[in-house]
């Protein structure tokens, strides 16, 4: 009987048939793995995953009572391959349909559950692929191909590797699979991946402060263009809106939907706004909290007023009418806008500087004056001192009140 892991929220329980050890980008959980098999209806496909997210199906026609997590042996060309099923049941038949992949397509098969012989070569052919990457893109680059290897992976067997590569264009690479053939003697395959998948492969942190998109759950990648950082009043900045692929950021599409739905509903940037006094011309805009910035200077924040877009659609109106308010204030969502359009008009960088060396200046007179205060109250001989206390109050009272004056 298998064990169940119980959620904290005691909502329910997770069968431990639905959880197998692969990467977290590929996981598709079986929630149908406890459920009690129809052998009418049971697939006879399994899902296998290999290395760099490949993933394929092979037919289990000799009935193996295979679990995810269990380490096979499949049919390949040539020879056989070493890989993990990931999934079983009625849910490959989904998934197939998933990938507009008919059953008849593939008629590879499930060989058996690797043995320790086939773990051992297995193992042994995955030590080789880093010195495989490092004497292939010294060759690569002794051919003066414009491609960068990324990644190698050897079949399960060792007699076929995978050599995945990065190229702007078209690469002829005849003569590099001619010089890897006789250099590794084993079936050379290129395989062309983009500066995404190489992203999601290697992994790393974000701006976010989370892990990679592309690492940890996308597995499809959509084209980004720079219109989604416009319709987002994003600064077109390559440094900012560039990924660790150099590509734009993958997330740029998340919210681009929302904005354009929001944007149907704010005025347009190309009409000014006119009252009676002056014309208001547009600056900017906060789409998600629909509010528009409007000052009577292109380009400046001075004298600039903030309102909402049902509040300029409204003096629009207005003015297509003839009419002109008396000013944009609706008495309830207008606002002034009282910050200096430079942060740094009224401090300057070097202001602690200043400070601080007229501190130092004024602690050095200090001194000065009490030593010197020091020096002639030690070579003058003593006397009395008259009472002139009162003469300093009056002149002092005398002061205070020509200030005041």
């Amino acid at each position: 009987m298998d064990k169940n892991w119980v959620l904290h929220n005691g909502g329910g329980n997770l069968c431990a048939r639905s959880l197998g050890r692969q990467d977290r980008q590929l996981n598709t959980y079986d929630w149908l793995a406890d459920v009690p098999a129809d052998r009418a209806h049971e697939v006879e496909y399994v899902e296998v995953q290999f290395k760099n997210t490949r993933k394929s199906y092979y037919r289990n026609v000799s009935g193996l009572d295979l679990r995810k997590g269990d380490i096979v042996a499949v049919e390949a060309q040539p020879g056989h391959d070493v890989g993990v099923v990931t999934l079983t049941g009625p849910l490959v038949a989904l998934r197939m349909a998933k990938t507009n992949l008919k059953p008849d397509a593939t008629g590879r098969r499930v060989y058996r559950k690797a043995k320790a012989t086939d773990l051992e070569k297995w193992e042994e052919a995955k030590a080789r692929e880093h010195d495989t990457m490092i004497r292939a893109r010294q060759i690569a680059l002794g051919l003066k191909l414009e491609m960068k290897i990324g990644d190698v992976e050897y079949q399960g067997d060792g007699g076929k590797a995978i050599f995945y590569y990065i190229a702007e264009g078209r690469v002829d690479f005849r003569q590099l699979i001619k010089v890897l053939a006789e250099v590794f003697r084993v079936r050379i395959e290129m395989k062309q991946i983009g500066a995404r998948q190489e992203a999601g492969r290697i992994g790393g942190i974000g701006p976010c402060g989370r892990e990679l998109c592309c690492a940890t759950w996308m597995t499809s990648f959509i084209s980004v263009a720079t219109a989604a950082a416009r319709l987002q009043d994003i600064a077109l900045n390559p440094q900012k809106l560039a990924g660790q692929c150099a590509k734009l950021k993958c997330c740029l599409n998340y919210e681009a939907d929302i904005y354009v739905e929001a944007a149907k509903r704010m005025p347009s940037r190309e009409i000014p706004l006119e009252t009676a006094d002056t014309t208001y011309y547009f600056l900017k805009a906060d789409i998600l909290a629909g509010r528009v910035t409007y000052s009577p200077q292109k380009g400046s924040l001075e004298g600039a007023v903030t309102l909402s877009a049902r509040r300029a659609l409204e003096v629009m109106d207005q003015n297509r009418r003839g009419m002109k308010p008396e000013s944009l204030d609706d008495g309830v969502c207008a606002e002034k806008n009282t910050r200096p359009a430079d942060l740094l008009e009224q401090d300057s960088l070097t202001r602690f500087d200043r400070n601080k060396g007229k501190s130092t200046a004024r602690k050095k007179k200090k001194k000065n004056t009490v030593a010197r205060a020091d020096r002639e109250a030690t070579a003058a001989p003593t006397q009395s001192v008259p009472n002139d206390r009162p003469k300093r109050e009056g002149k002092n009272k005398k002061k205070k009140q020509a200030k005041e004056e």
